[in-house]
């Protein structure tokens, strides 16, 4: 017990919370607020995805659910986690787990009634802190709270063992050192850096949702230089050797009033190179639209910003801007983007056909010409569109003539 209180969050009055706790008997000491919901609410931002420890085996869990009228979802029985569907979104609930074995990607796990037991198994000491649903008190084992306080990401116990339990706690470190952390810690580091190599017996899926949540935190051009200097990329993703454009393309969002975009940083750290967008792309088992943004991005070519989003997109248009053109320039372009929707031409392959065309390739070739025109023109409207139309026409025709 820590003489710490959680304080009031608008979170813990959500529908049916109260109801849940109470089923899990968080009354008897049975169930805890845990994780990033605490560690969250504690320094006063914005806490969403609630977990709930509980010493209760998951098939308890399941039957107090249901007696209570709440929805019960075994999504990883297996790991002795119930999702209790609550009206204002899912609620996790895990039985405390000790580690059987371990091999760096999975967990063979037993459950435990020991709470300190269950905190051990945690990644960093801001994570293993736990609060009485009932009456706020906050539990912490392995000096959470300080840690916090001081913007120390420390790994609980020895950091190689850490590590070795789960390979994906190297990046993890890396991306809470860039939401939480001030200086890394300096074990920490080290263990991280000896221990890169591990990160190829993850799956490509998870090093990608990993390092995407990292890139879109407000430290991530510094982290990333860390771990580029530190050799954490080069097992996985040897292309990134630089992380002086991300911080360009981040000055660009912040200045611009965008949104830190994962993939447009992603993007950023890498040579421009198409090509090379595509494999990493499929390398890390992006979406097929996130593909495609990684290979427009890394194409250096811009031009005017309507056009670019006319082409590409919006998103498109930005990515371009923000990492091919300097800083002053790319704020002024993004901003003509701002509040413009894409337009519409209008035309088609059978009003050509009604002004005297063939259908075919005279068509099509026409209709590109009116397009790139029209494009070319800053999307003029339907009268000029009309005047376009008919040089274009007009010049079709008198070279089907001539020919």
């Amino acid at each position: 017990m820590s003489g710490v209180t959680l304080p009031e969050a608008p979170w813990r009055s959500r529908a049916r919370l109260t109801a849940l706790c109470d089923a899990l008997g968080a009354a008897a000491g049975d169930a805890r607020f845990v994780g990033g919901i605490v560690r969250d609410t504690l320094i006063g931002i914005a806490a969403h995805d609630i977990d709930i420890a509980t010493r209760l085996p998951p098939t308890d869990v399941m039957a107090r659910l249901r007696a209570a009228g709440i929805k019960a979802v075994p999504t990883g029985i297996a790991h002795g986690t119930i999702t209790a569907v609550l009206p204002d979104g899912p609620v996790e609930v895990t039985t405390l787990r000790r580690d059987v074995t371990t091999d760096g990607r999975h967990a063979t796990i037993a459950y435990t009634d020991d709470w300190r037991e269950d905190a051990a198994r945690r990644d960093f000491t801001i994570n293993a802190l736990y609060a009485d649903p009932v009456s706020g008190t906050v539990f912490d084992y392995f000096g959470g709270l300080s840690d916090l306080t001081a913007r120390h990401v420390r790994f609980i116990g020895d950091p190689l063992k850490r590590i070795a339990e789960d390979h994906l706690r190297i990046l993890r470190f890396f991306r809470f050192l860039a939401r939480f952390g001030d200086a890394p810690d300096a074990d920490g580091l080290a263990a991280c850096a000896m221990r890169a190599n591990d990160l190829m017996a993850l799956s490509r899926e998870r090093i990608a949702d990993e390092l995407l949540k990292l890139f879109v935190t407000d430290r991530a051009p510094d982290i990333a230089a860390l771990m580029i200097a530190h050799g954490i990329f080069a097992p996985v993703l040897p292309e990134v050797t630089s992380a002086n454009r991300l911080g360009h393309v981040a000055a660009v969002e912040a200045a611009a009033g965008l949104a830190p975009d994962p993939v447009r940083r992603l993007a950023a750290l890498l040579p421009d190179d198409p090509a090379l967008g595509d494999q990493l792309g499929a390398r890390l088992k992006l979406s097929n639209a996130q593909r495609k943004r990684l290979i427009s991005a890394l194409t250096p070519e811009t031009g005017a910003p309507h056009a670019l989003g006319y082409r590409l997109g919006i998103e498109g248009a930005r990515d371009r801007l923000a990492l091919h053109l300097p800083l002053a320039e790319a704020i002024v372009a993004i901003a003509g983007l701002r509040d413009w929707e894409v337009p519409r031409l209008g035309i088609s392959g059978g009003d050509l056909v009604a002004m005297g065309l063939s259908r075919g390739p005279d068509v099509a070739r026409a209709l590109r010409q009116i397009e790139d025109q029209w494009v070319a023109e800053d999307f003029p409207d339907a009268p000029r569109v009309t005047a376009i139309m008919v040089e274009i026409v007009a010049q079709t025709l008198r070279g089907s003539t001539s020919a």
